[in-house]
Formats: structure tokens, C-alpha cells, sequence
């Protein structure tokens, strides 16, 4: 079986890391790459770094910051925001990027993640879906949570694996920010899809990470609160995983 990965997320915001609640109420918490370069220390399996305006604000992701994680950190990482084109796409390849995560510029054409897969191959293509509930169903948003659109979660999420996209990377808009749990019922059923799946939105202790990585059969989870603030740090996460039987590296 392969290892679960623990993943941290560095949401940034006029260059430096913040976080908030349901996608509100930002507030900085450090310096991006310092940050990084501390979780990689730590046992960090990969990164994951979102430039959460460019798409609201129309800008492309700023290729300087790439350009420092990868002089300091030795573990993959995936940038996202404000990336529309497969040029957008290479710039950040070339400037240090393991992966690239499509959101906003998916849903509104899908056909390029169709065209990133076949130009670097689907495991360089994360799709990224946001999604809140509304009535009975899940409703795909874009641009930082802004904007809903007609699509609806397992539909979008089946159309992307189908178009070639190397992992999903949901976040459960409703949970994100508020450390009450995954949506793990969620999960489990994405967890049907012939791509990895990971889990965004909710962690608040290492149970709530146990439960998604089992239960909700997520390839991986993220978190940001809980490591920003330095309430579980890694090492202990891990260990404290390997206690239930769950793999994960040390």
C-alpha cells in the first residue's frame, strides 16, 4: 500500500502566507518560503502553494516566490492561482514547480487540462475543486470561493480525472478554516475515482486527519491552521498516525 502523505497549504496572499474561515477573514502567518523550508525540515511530504487572489484579481502567479521555494526546500511542491494557459504552466515548471493545480481557468475551459496532460503528463496536473453545499448538492465554485457555478462536485471531479488530471485536490468550502473535521462521506465517494484524492478543509486534530485518511480514503491530507499555529507539528502527526496502523513516512 502506498504511504498516505501529509501535506501542508500555504495559501498566499500579497506574498506572504495567510489563513482564514471559509475562505474569509485572512490574517498573515509568515513568511511563504521560511515556511516551507521549516515543514520540509519537519517531515513534510510534499507543499502546496496557492496564490489565492490571481484568479479573483486577474494576475498570473508570481513566478519569484517558485523561483525561492525550490532554491530551499528538497520535497515536491504544486503552485496554483491565476494559471490560464499551458505558458502560465511552464513558466512555473521551469521556474522550480513539481506540479501545477488548475481551478478557475478548468471549469471555465476543461479542455486545458486535457492539453497540460498531454504536453507533461497528468501527473503534473492537479485539479483543484472548491465546493459548499447548497440545498442537496454541491456546487463547484471558482475564484477563491467567489463565484458558483452550475457544475456540481462528483460530475466535475469525474470529468477532470477523465480529462487526464493526475490527482483532485477538493476542498469542502463549508468545513475549510473552522477545524471541525473532514467531510469524510465526501471523500469516500471521490475515493471511487481512478485518481488520488486529496483531502482539504477542516482538520483540527490528529483524529480528524486518521478519519479522512481511513474512513474518507483520501491518498493524502492538507492542512494549514493546525501547522501554521503550531498546534500538532508534524513529527508528532506522524507518529501519532503510525500508532493506528496508518503508513505515512517518518
Amino acid at each position: 500500500m502506498l504511504a498516505k502523505r501529509i501535506i501542508p497549504c500555504l495559501d498566499i496572499r500579497d506574498g506572504q502566507t495567510v489563513k482564514g474561515i471559509n475562505f474569509t477573514a485572512l490574517r498573515q502567518v509568515g513568511d511563504p518560503v521560511e515556511l516551507g523550508a521549516k515543514y520540509a525540515a519537519e517531515g513534510a511530504d510534499e507543499l502546496v502553494y496557492l496564490d489565492i487572489s490571481a484568479s479573483e484579481e486577474g494576475r498570473r502567479t508570481f513566478t519569484g516566490l517558485v523561483s525561492r521555494i525550490a532554491a530551499r526546500i528538497d520535497i515536491p511542491f504544486t503552485v496554483g492561482g491565476g494559471i490560464a494557459s499551458a505558458e502560465d504552466a511552464a513558466r512555473l515548471l521551469d521556474a522550480g514547480a513539481d506540479k501545477v493545480s488548475l481551478n478557475s481557468a478548468a471549469v471555465a475551459n476543461p479542455a486545458l487540462i486535457d492539453l497540460l496532460a498531454a504536453r507533461y503528463g497528468s501527473q503534473f496536473v492537479v485539479a483543484a475543486i472548491d465546493a459548499r453545499k447548497t440545498g442537496e448538492r454541491w456546487q463547484v465554485t471558482t475564484h477563491g470561493g467567489k463565484r458558483a457555478t452550475e457544475r456540481e462536485l462528483f460530475e466535475w471531479a469525474r470529468e477532470v480525472a477523465d480529462r487526464g488530471a493526475g490527482e483532485i485536490l477538493f476542498t469542502s468550502m463549508d468545513h475549510d478554516g473552522t477545524r471541525n473535521g473532514y467531510p469524510c462521506d465526501l471523500f469516500a465517494r471521490l475515493a471511487e475515482l481512478p485518481v488520488p484524492v486529496i483531502a482539504s478543509g477542516g482538520a483540527g486534530c490528529v483524529g480528524h486527519i486518521a478519519d479522512v485518511l481511513t474512513r474518507g480514503r483520501a491518498d493524502a491530507a492538507l492542512a494549514a491552521s493546525i501547522f501554521h499555529y503550531g498546534e500538532i507539528p508534524i513529527p508528532v502527526l506522524k507518529r501519532e498516525l503510525r500508532k493506528m496502523n496508518i503508513n505515512v513516512r517518518l
